[in-house]
């Protein structure tokens, strides 16, 4: 029986979290701490860096993959886990995603492969062999394609998610190792970034690049990208240690270049993702923190420490309460973000930028606005403006 995350007392001890198993009762491998007011719990059971982590089951479960060439399905109530997909690959892995009907379960790892997986039985469903390396892959959201880059010839391939069959082979599509692939929310688009400081976006109708960004103002590897929910937006990191905003929908970066968001990781930041109404963007670094920022005023919002090493990558559930971050320090951490708007350094933060937290009048829900914005629609949240569009533009993006 799944267990919904809004349940989990945060407050629980290691002792009041217990598992029966073969008639015994074991400790699950979670903690509790208290550090910046931010209530966390650690998942330990990977023996290796966890390279990759999703929240899934509509937020009950945790997916994660490790350096240990694991990947593995966790119950978040009980912290234990439920499938371990293991026996797969010879290495690393180093990306694993599930399809939207959470049947089938997608690996990536050094070994040059990328499998498939029966979620409930754990069988492999299929294999797909590269010629280098794979550095990075992603899964489309009508969980029809996977993509995948290789370090051979930095190529970029397009592969059949149901048969594993190769429909597109991209020789060069980069000048140099492509670190991360998405598949937009449309499922259209793919758009990759690489080492060479350059995105692009490949059009998976077409078959061509309808977006070069060549000079992307980053001044190091573009290490990951993300796309918001509506597609509009494309966010990248990089190892110069700043997020950039790029709105593609509209081109505006063309001629007003990209919102660039700094003053926040000190070392190279490795991943970040938006929210599901794109109002908070997460990031990940090499830094051992996760910072949380607020879209509304484009600025940092507060920082999660307390990761023995680097942050590989980061998640956000659908109701925005939790982070989930994993680590090179063999862990999985769940930060809930419930109440931060109360804390003081995040108070003093909405002060310096301008910002303030409203009740949605609708809704009945906070939400924070930029004190400048018109006041035709700041009066319901970003939820209740998407549900009746024709009465309520949403807002801009930060001032580019």
């Amino acid at each position: 029986m799944s267990t919904d995350i809004s349940n989990i007392d945060p407050l629980a001890l290691d002792e009041d979290i217990q598992i029966k198993k073969g008639g015994k009762k074991e400790t699950a491998s979670w903690e509790h701490q208290e550090l910046s007011q931010i209530l966390i719990k650690v998942i330990r059971g990977h023996s290796d860096e966890v390279s990759c982590c999703h929240f899934c089951f509509e937020d009950s479960k945790i997916l994660t993959c490790s350096h240990d060439k694991t990947a593995k399905l966790w119950d978040i109530a009980n912290g234990a886990p439920l499938q371990v997909y293991d026996g797969g690959h010879s290495a690393p892995i180093i990306k694993c995603a599930l399809t939207p009907d959470s049947k089938r379960l997608f690996t990536a790892s050094w070994d040059k492969t990328v499998k498939a997986w029966d979620v409930e039985t754990g069988c492999i469903l299929w294999a797909f062999f590269h010629d280098g390396i794979v550095t990075s892959f992603d899964v489309s959201s009508d969980g029809k394609y996977v993509v995948s880059g290789s370090d051979a010839k930095y190529t970029l391939n397009i592969i059949d998610a149901e048969t594993g069959t190769e429909l597109c082979h991209l020789e060069e599509h980069h000048r140099s190792t492509i670190t991360c692939c998405r598949i937009d929310p449309d499922s259209q688009r793919v758009a990759s970034v690489s080492s060479d400081k350059t995105i692009k976006l490949w059009d998976l109708e077409t078959k061509r690049t309808t977006i070069f960004i060549n000079k992307s103002g980053h001044g190091n590897v573009i290490s990951d990208c993300s796309f918001s929910p509506n597609g509009r937006y494309l966010c990248t990191a990089s190892w110069d240690k700043t997020l950039r905003l790029w709105d593609i929908k509209t081109g505006q970066f063309r001629t007003q270049g990209a919102v660039t968001l700094d003053e926040g990781h000190a070392g190279n930041i490795s991943s970040c993702v938006f929210s599901k109404d794109s109002s908070v963007l997460v990031s990940g670094s090499y830094d051992k923190t996760v910072i949380v920022w607020d879209m509304a005023g484009a600025c940092k919002k507060l920082v999660l420490k307390g990761h023995a090493d680097w942050v590989t990558d980061v998640d956000i559930s659908s109701d925005k309460k939790w982070i989930l971050s994993s680590s090179k320090d063999s862990t999985v951490r769940l930060w809930n973000i419930e109440n931060s708007d109360h804390i003081p350094a995040v108070i003093e933060t909405r002060k310096a930028k301008g910002l303030k937290i409203v009740k949605c009048e609708e809704c009945g829900k906070p939400f924070s606005i930029n004190q400048m914005e018109d006041s035709e629609f700041i009066s319901k949240c970003v939820f209740c403006r998407l549900a009746s569009p024709s009465r309520y533009r949403l807002p801009s993006p930060p001032s580019l």
